[in-house]
């Protein structure tokens, strides 16, 4: 059985569902504009690029205010995309790929802080944050590309930007660090173990139609 069959939606999925009935207004106004969905796509980027500014600062909070807004504007890229009709892969390869570049920036704007500060614990917690936060998304693509399911553990990108903006927004980075640091690899291996469990049924059905057909 193919392991890709009606996978579990995600916290993310939910959300797109309890929100579809205010994403979808600003989506429509917003294609009426003219305006591309990866051209939101690219203005999202641009602000939590000025966000990261801010944060190299010691600016916090108003780097978490700035990342909130970015991470609403990117939000409705996709959906922009579903009203207009015109969904393709290359969309959504940008969309990913901006994604990664988007949490990395973060990350590089607060290693550049904590360093300035002279906070070498802070800046190993915010390199290990950053290693996570890639590895989810890492596993989950490779996975896929295998034809495999890997849309589990605790903290991916929607959570990730729960605990972090959270934590800018109340000036405690190193405890935003912190648990993205810990609950982020702890995702990646969560999304591990369940590939490979995958692995190991994939090559049990494919054992045991080799010996059928031997048979």
């Amino acid at each position: 059985m193919d392991q890709t069959t009606n996978p579990k939606p995600t916290f993310t999925d939910r959300l797109r569902l309890i929100f579809k009935g205010i994403l979808d207004p600003i989506g429509q106004f917003l294609n009426r504009t003219g305006l591309t969905p990866n051209a939101i796509t690219l203005l999202g980027l641009g602000g939590t690029t000025i966000g990261a500014y801010f944060l190299a600062r010691g600016q916090m909070t108003v780097g978490g205010i700035t990342l909130l807004l970015s991470v609403l504007v990117d939000a409705l890229d996709g959906t922009m995309a579903r009203l207009r009709g015109d969904s393709s892969d290359f969309g959504a390869f940008v969309d990913s790929v901006s994604d990664r570049y988007a949490e990395l920036i973060t990350f590089g704007g607060l290693f550049y802080y904590f360093l300035s500060v002279n906070s070498h614990f802070g800046a190993m917690l915010t390199f290990l944050a950053a290693a996570g936060s890639v590895l989810v998304s890492y596993v989950k693509a490779r996975a896929e590309g295998l034809r495999f399911t890997a849309k589990v553990g605790l903290l991916t990108r929607v959570e990730r930007y729960i605990v972090l903006i959270p934590s800018l927004i109340l000036n405690q980075p190193l405890i935003g660090m912190g648990l993205i640091a810990l609950l982020g690899n702890i995702t990646a291996l969560q999304r591990i173990l369940h590939v490979r469990v995958q692995g190991h049924a994939r090559n049990e059905q494919a054992r045991r139609a080799k010996k059928d057909y031997l048979h």
